[in-house]
C-alpha cells in the first residue's frame, strides 16, 4: 500500500506541469474610467432674497416715462414635481425713487402723482432643467395710491376722481439659475396694472380726463434657498 501511495504521488507531480501549461492566462482588462456623479437640482423649499431694477410707467400714465430705480425684498416657497415642473407662491415688496414732475394741461393745471411703493402676492409655475428654471407668475398687486395732487398756478385745487388706484393685478416671468448650493440668481419682468383714474370734478381742463395706472418693471435678484434636503443631490 505504501508503494502504491508513493507511486500515485509521483505520477501527480509529473502531470502537474503539463496540466498548468494547458491553462490560458487571463486577458488584461483596463479598469473603467471614473464618472463623476450627476447633480440633481432640487427647487423644493422656502427662500428669501432681494432685488434691484427699474420701473417704467405706461404710455397713458400721468407719471413720467423715464426709468426709476427700484429695490426690494422677496420671499416664497417652491415645490418641484413630475420631475421637471415647479409650482410656488411669492410675496414681493419694492421701493421706487421719486422721479415725476407732473403733467401740465393746456389750461395751466398741473397734475402730479408718484408711485414709490409696489407689492405683490403671486403664484408661479415653471419648468426646470439642470440648474435653470424658466417661470411665469401672476396674482394680486398693491401700491401706495394716495399721492395725487392738482395745482393751478402753484395753488392747490380741489378735485374728485373715480377708480381704484391702489389695488390691481400683476403678471410676469423670468429665468432663475441655481449657481451655488442654496443660492440662486434671477432676471425678471413684471407688469403691474391698477386700472384707470378719471377726474370727475376739478379744473375744467382735467375734468373728464382718464389715465392708466400701470408700471413695467425689470429686476435682477438673488435668493437664499433653505430647501428640504439641499438644492442638489448626487445621482449615480
Amino acid at each position: 500500500m505504501k508503494k502504491i501511495l508513493l507511486g500515485a504521488a509521483a505520477l501527480a507531480a509529473m502531470a502537474a506541469p503539463a496540466f498548468a501549461a494547458d491553462i490560458q492566462p487571463r486577458p488584461y482588462t483596463k479598469a473603467p474610467a471614473y464618472t463623476a456623479p450627476a447633480l440633481v437640482y432640487n427647487w423644493t423649499g422656502f427662500y428669501i432674497g432681494g432685488h434691484v431694477g427699474g420701473a417704467f410707467a405706461g404710455t397713458d400714465s400721468l407719471q413720467s416715462s423715464d426709468a426709476r430705480f427700484l429695490g426690494g425684498v422677496q420671499g416664497g416657497f417652491d415645490y418641484q414635481f413630475a420631475p421637471n415642473w415647479v409650482v410656488g407662491a411669492e410675496a414681493q415688496y419694492s421701493w421706487l425713487n421719486g422721479n415725476n414732475n407732473g403733467t401740465l394741461f393746456p389750461g395751466g393745471t398741473l397734475v402730479s402723482t408718484n408711485t414709490d411703493q409696489l407689492g405683490s402676492v403671486t403664484g408661479r409655475v415653471g419648468y426646470t432643467w439642470g440648474p435653470a428654471l424658466l417661470y411665469a407668475k401672476g396674482g394680486y398687486a398693491w401700491r401706495d395710491g394716495n399721492n395725487l395732487g392738482v395745482t393751478v398756478g402753484g395753488v392747490p385745487a380741489g378735485f374728485t376722481t373715480s377708480g381704484n388706484r391702489k389695488d390691481g393685478y400683476t403678471v410676469g416671468g423670468g429665468l432663475e439659475y441655481m449657481f451655488a448650493p442654496n443660492w440662486s440668481a434671477k432676471a425678471e419682468y413684471q407688469y403691474y396694472d391698477f386700472g384707470k383714474t378719471t377726474f370727475t370734478a376739478g379744473p375744467a381742463d382735467v375734468t373728464g380726463q382718464s389715465f392708466r395706472n400701470d408700471e413695467h418693471t425689470v429686476k435682477v435678484g438673488v435668493n437664499y434657498r433653505f430647501g428640504w434636503g439641499g438644492p442638489a443631490a448626487s445621482k449615480y
